[in-house]
């Protein structure tokens, strides 16, 4: 299932003893172009924080009620590290969020620590000294890499298009696969070039997004987009558009269509 990443901002976070807040952003790692993190405005029962939360903690989100669960309590989530959300996310904090809740970050091998499994939850147990060690050695073997690419999805909606020969139109919004988090199509809006028509753009064709220009650049001509599939809210992104996308952009690459 493919959601709108604007239609998911605004859900419902709820703990196991109640709710934690709202969905207020979702940060992307803009070399995989997976979701890695909500933010997660806490209203005022705490001080008006924002907090950080990994999408593998999430149980299936109820689409009728604009609502996901976590396995983790309300005091968890006001005890976790206090996270800058107007500046870029760096690694070290991120290993200091998965380092308090006991866990092995993404890039340690997917796994929660202390054999928890790749499931949808989170366990509620605190942190045991083994699994501290490990999130010890997972921040030690990341000492000198780069920060991530996070990329605020907030922020990247309304950026540019520029495709290899000129501008093509703006980010209006992405389209986001249930099962693992990643972004498959950003939505365009070419409406300063051809009035109403809005097209999908497979993430693969942006080999660069600049925070300075607020640009996303693309691989393909402006014509290549212009006389792409049309996409507008009633479009089903199923397997038959999805060939007929591929096909149109002679994709033989079959990694980032769905299949189901």
């Amino acid at each position: 299932m493919l959601w709108n990443a604007s239609k998911i901002e605004g859900y419902t976070v709820a703990a196991s003893d109640g709710d934690i807040g709202t969905v207020s952003d979702l940060l992307f790692d803009d070399q995989s172009w997976q979701i890695r993190w909500l933010v997660v405005d806490t209203g005022t029962w705490f001080t008006e924080r924002k907090v950080l939360l990994p999408t593998s903690t999430l149980g299936h989100a109820d689409v009728q009620a604009e609502r996901f669960s976590v396995r983790l309590t309300r005091q968890q989530v006001k005890d976790s590290p206090d996270i800058d959300t107007q500046r870029p996310v760096s690694r070290q904090s991120e290993s200091d969020i998965y380092g308090y809740y006991g866990w092995t970050p993404y890039w340690g091998g997917g796994l929660y620590s202390a054999g928890y499994g790749t499931g949808m939850t989170a366990p509620l147990l605190a942190p045991t000294p083994e699994t501290q060690r490990l999130h010890r050695e997972a921040v030690e073997a990341q000492k000198g890499r780069d920060d991530p690419n996070l990329r605020s999805i907030n922020a990247v909606e309304g950026y540019y298009i520029k495709a290899t020969d000129g501008d093509i139109g703006h980010v209006e919004d992405m389209l986001v696969e249930e099962s693992d988090w990643s972004i498959h199509y950003l939505v365009i809006d070419t409406k300063n070039w051809w009035p109403g028509k809005k097209v999908l753009i497979s993430p693969r064709s942006a080999h660069d997004i600049s925070w300075a220009n607020k640009t996303v650049s693309l691989n393909v001509t402006r014509d290549k987009v212009k006389n792409s599939p049309e996409y507008d809210q009633s479009t089903v992104v199923d397997r038959a558009y999805e060939d007929r996308f591929g096909t149109y952009y002679n994709d033989a690459d079959p990694r980032m269509r769905r299949h189901g």
